[in-house]
């Protein structure tokens, strides 16, 4: 039985990654160059150490300032999300996780900083009663570290947890470390190749949670 819910944070309740995807695409363009979409996606959900613009520079052939190219886009990343809001039916399906008396964590490959100033931007940081990031672990996505102290964090099993999910590295790390899955993916990732999950959805608000949680207490897909 379903006991808890455990929420990713970047691309899944706040799409951070199609606005990042999209102005590197437009930073590259302006040197004549191009960040492939598939190789952007193989660092969704982790931190594999990839740099856009040392990328840039073995593709121009020459070296760039990557001190002002790194302010450009930070600036244009923080104007871009402050006025972005929380993906279809985020909202919804915590407040019904409340009406459901289901414990609610979440587990991210960023900084705790980065998640706690944004949830708490969005007004939703209270919703949450577990929250590990990158600073809790040794190593993120796709290793299940982040989701076993999530649950632990919520005194849970592996097995009374529904995580949810925008990325394969991320739908990974839940199913080894026991958990159900349900992907929903971002504009970036949805032509990603997710393993086996337990279901997938275009948006929250396409199924009510409590609908879903029946849906996932039927089924159990193994990794």
């Amino acid at each position: 039985m379903i006991k808890g819910i455990i929420f990713d944070f970047d691309g899944l309740i706040f799409d951070t990654e199609t606005h990042q995807y999209h102005i590197l695409q437009e930073m590259f363009s302006e040197y004549g160059s191009e960040l492939p979409l598939g190789l952007w996606q193989n660092e969704v959900g982790t931190d594999g150490g990839f740099s856009p613009f040392h990328y840039m520079e073995q593709q121009i052939g020459k070296p760039v300032e990557h001190a002002l190219l790194n302010r450009q886009y930070e600036e244009k990343f923080l104007s871009v999300l402050s006025k972005e809001k929380p993906r279809d039916g985020v909202v919804e399906y915590l407040q019904m996780a409340k009406k459901l008396d289901l414990k609610v964590g979440l587990a991210s490959s960023s900084s705790y900083r980065w998640v706690s100033g944004h949830l708490k931007n969005l007004e939703l940081f209270d919703h949450f009663h577990c929250i590990r990031t990158s600073d809790h672990v040794e190593k993120v996505k796709p290793d299940p570290a982040l989701y076993l102290q999530a649950a632990e964090g919520l005194e849970l099993s592996p097995e009374a947890c529904l995580v949810f999910e925008d990325s394969a590295h991320g739908a990974t790390a839940a199913k080894r470390a026991g958990m159900s899955c349900v992907v929903v993916p971002n504009k970036i990732t949805r032509t990603m190749e997710f393993g086996p999950v337990e279901h997938r959805l275009d948006s929250m608000a396409d199924m009510p949670l409590r609908d879903l949680l029946d849906f996932v207490a039927a089924i159990k897909v193994k990794p």
